[in-house]
């Protein structure tokens, strides 16, 4: 398997996603708990709030990354099983008004989270090296199996990074 993902690997939207992974992959940046014990740590007062008019809360952000997560997964598990029928792409503000995010606790979000990155671990697990550069159709664009890992990951830390310096600053 390759280290990274190369251009041709991934629609040039998400580029910035992918160069947000580090040089140890983004099965180290899955693997590490940095996003559960920040979370762990918000005061539960912090999970409705919104830096800024119409920005989503701590909780629409949190269920925006799950969202993200399923579906990039379910998109590499297509690719990876060599389907090749091209992949919608989707509308992640209509997920967010439809999430319940409000009615959730801080507790059951964190609970979902662990429970799809142990899925999306599994997934990736259970590819071999020559399931990594498989190309699909996803969005419009052509993805590599490989490109979907470090997307996931890269969009968890975009997003921690922000729940950093506008949320928890």
């Amino acid at each position: 398997m390759k280290n990274r993902p190369t251009d041709g690997d991934f629609a040039p939207y998400y580029k910035t996603y992918i160069e947000n992974v580090d040089d140890e992959g983004f099965l180290s940046a899955l693997q590490s708990n940095n996003i559960f014990e920040l979370m762990e740590n918000i005061p539960s007062e912090k999970w409705d709030y919104r830096y800024a008019e119409g920005k989503w809360s701590i909780k629409e952000m949190m269920i925006h990354i799950m969202d993200t997560e399923r579906i990039f997964a379910y998109r590499a598990l297509r690719i990876g099983r060599n389907d090749t029928t091209a992949l919608a792409g989707f509308e992640q503000d209509g997920y967010v008004d439809y999430s319940r995010a409000s009615m959730r606790t801080p507790e059951s979000i964190i609970n979902e989270y662990r429970t799809i990155r142990a899925a999306t671990l599994s997934l990736f697990d259970s590819f071999g090296d020559e399931d990594y550069p498989r190309t699909g159709v996803a969005s419009g664009a052509e993805v590599t199996v490989l490109a979907l890992g470090y997307m996931i990951a890269g969009h968890e830390i975009h997003h921690r990074d922000i729940l950093i310096s506008r949320y928890l600053a």
